[in-house]
């Protein structure tokens, strides 16, 4: 299991195969390079565990130290792996050699019900205290998960939510390590966010809060509480229009419970989904650009990931539309 995912992590030509390494390269086919000399099932215990170490310490090196030359790393002096044949302590050999159950680390605290989709014959699943030295998977939710994290053995990475914002996505891909999302799983409770913010912000229950606690620090909450409540009337969201950018699962879930509330609703989602568009109240209007959803909006929603770089969305609510 171990030297079929590590394969992923080196790419250097058969050629430049370190010394201890050279004695094999005439029984492999041409085209093999490095990472298929670690798939090689080794003659014993020892050398394995020396793999397994030297692989670990340059999967916590940058990029760039691990596309130099192993030499180059390891310094000027190549120790011959029969050296290792005797004194190696291999004393925890036996806790990554276990079969039978997949490893699964955890960042940020996993829904125990989700949690449980792990049959716990198959699966052992790890809280991120534990450092896995060698999970299989990764599941997370806004932690940003930095590449030394991610152990050579891993072979998956799931973010529990919509974006993948916090998870170096190209970087994983380079490894081939796949990663996911699960759009949807928790939309409804976003939802319910959003238009408790409407409600919040639009009948000024926060500054009503704060206003009434002051005056409760000053022995005036009872004689006060009549007399001040109009200063925090603010106003309903019944005929009000919300301009939803993104109609994804969250978007269109607010779009037709904004609708509920007798809201008028605007939206715009250039990669709009037919089955999103299927979910949205019949009497919302689309729109061809967030300006055009904003310019009437007396509250605006947005249901988008914010992704740096090229073909991100960074920057997408610039001047034109805070202008309107």
């Amino acid at each position: 299991q171990f030297y079929s995912c590590a394969s992923r992590r080196l790419s250097t030509p058969l050629k430049d195969i370190p010394e201890p390494f050279q004695s094999q390269k005439d029984t492999l086919h041409p085209s093999y390079t490095y990472t298929n000399i670690f798939q090689i099932k080794m003659a014993s215990l020892a050398t394995m565990t020396m793999q397994r170490s030297a692989l670990r310490s340059l999967s916590r090196t940058s990029y760039k130290q691990q596309t130099r030359p192993l030499t180059e790393r390891a310094g000027s002096v190549l120790i011959d792996i029969d050296h290792y044949a005797s004194g190696w302590n291999i004393a925890d050999i036996e806790e990554f050699t276990k079969a039978g159950k997949y490893q699964i680390q955890t960042f940020n605290k996993i829904s125990e019900k989700g949690l449980q989709q792990f049959p716990p014959e198959k699966y052992e699943i790890k809280p991120a205290a534990w450092e896995a030295n060698n999970a299989h998977a990764i599941l997370l939710r806004s932690h940003k998960l930095q590449e030394s994290e991610v152990d050579v053995t891993v072979r998956a990475i799931a973010r529990c939510g919509a974006g993948t914002n916090n998870v170096p996505v190209s970087r994983m891909t380079e490894l081939g390590i796949p990663v996911f999302n699960t759009p949807g799983a928790n939309a409804n409770a976003v939802k319910e966010l959003v238009l408790c913010g409407i409600l919040l912000g639009s009948r000024r229950i926060v500054d009503g809060i704060n206003h009434m606690t002051e005056l409760g620090k000053q022995g005036l909450a009872k004689e006060r509480v009549e007399k001040d409540k109009a200063m925090f009337g603010g106003r309903e969201v019944k005929g009000k229009t919300l301009a939803v950018i993104g109609l994804g699962h969250i978007g269109s879930s607010t779009a037709v419970d904004a609708a509920k509330l007798g809201m008028k609703t605007v939206g715009y989602d250039p990669a709009l989904s037919i089955e999103s568009a299927l979910k949205l109240p019949r009497t919302i209007k689309l729109t061809d650009s967030i300006v055009s959803a904003v310019q009437q909006a007396d509250y605006i929603s947005i249901n988008i990931p914010y992704i740096k770089g090229e073909g991100g969305t960074h920057g997408i609510i610039g001047k034109d539309v805070i202008s309107n």
